[in-house]
């Protein structure tokens, strides 16, 4: 079976729940030759973690057709910020007013407009990255009046060992609070969970490349 053909199926499967859903086909450590067969079928959203990585895979790629939207669902550091806003559409990972500074500066001298998640921290992990719920307001109200970055909604990734259900609705709790109407939530263990709780993007990987 395909990775197109895996991809097909997944968005059948999305399709009861009558729902709007753009599903971001995650190409971390992939190859082209992995991933072929989903860009001739006319897919248009993918998703990679590393900026590095992005640029020697989809620069050409995206020379070549620019409908296709790159989102980078991965920590971005402030010294990428140059090289994120030139190639990509949107980010997941908008997490701090300083790194919100470095992007509208770089926006500015490229005269380009990104679409972005701001990253809650959802299970208060040390480890991970996001902004604490207890800061969330002050992130957004910076993004809307000094830098006006164009911010879609909220983005989560649970904690892996915990079911992800509390999160996902608390998330979309937070969304609703400040009127977005996109969320960022679900992979391919939960997208179906997060989709039921209001996800209006999925980031999936190895469910289409048949990594279980």
């Amino acid at each position: 079976m395909s990775p197109a053909f895996r991809l097909q199926k997944i968005k059948n499967q999305i399709k009861i729940f009558k729902k709007d859903i753009t599903v971001v086909v995650v190409t971390k450590n992939r190859t082209l030759n992995d991933f072929d067969t989903i860009l001739a079928s006319g897919h248009l959203h993918f998703g990679e973690n590393k900026v590095q990585e992005a640029i020697k895979k989809w620069s050409d790629i995206k020379r070549k057709n620019s409908k296709i939207n790159l989102h980078l669902v991965g920590t971005l550091q402030r010294n990428k910020v140059k090289d994120a806003v030139r190639l990509f559409d949107y980010v997941h990972s908008l997490g701090s007013i300083r790194l919100a500074e470095s992007l509208k500066s770089e926006e500015v001298k490229q005269s380009k407009k990104l679409r972005y998640f701001i990253q809650v921290n959802i299970g208060e992990e040390i480890q991970k990255g996001g902004i604490k719920i207890t800061e969330l307001s002050n992130l957004i109200n910076y993004c809307k009046s000094e830098p006006q970055l164009d911010i879609q909604g909220l983005m989560c990734i649970p904690p892996e060992q915990a079911s992800p259900q509390d999160f996902f609705k608390k998330l979309k709790g937070l969304n609703d609070q400040h009127s977005f109407s996109d969320l960022s939530m679900g992979m391919s263990n939960d997208y179906s969970v997060a989709i039921t709780n209001g996800s209006t993007f999925v980031r999936i990987g190895s469910a289409i490349f048949n990594d279980n």
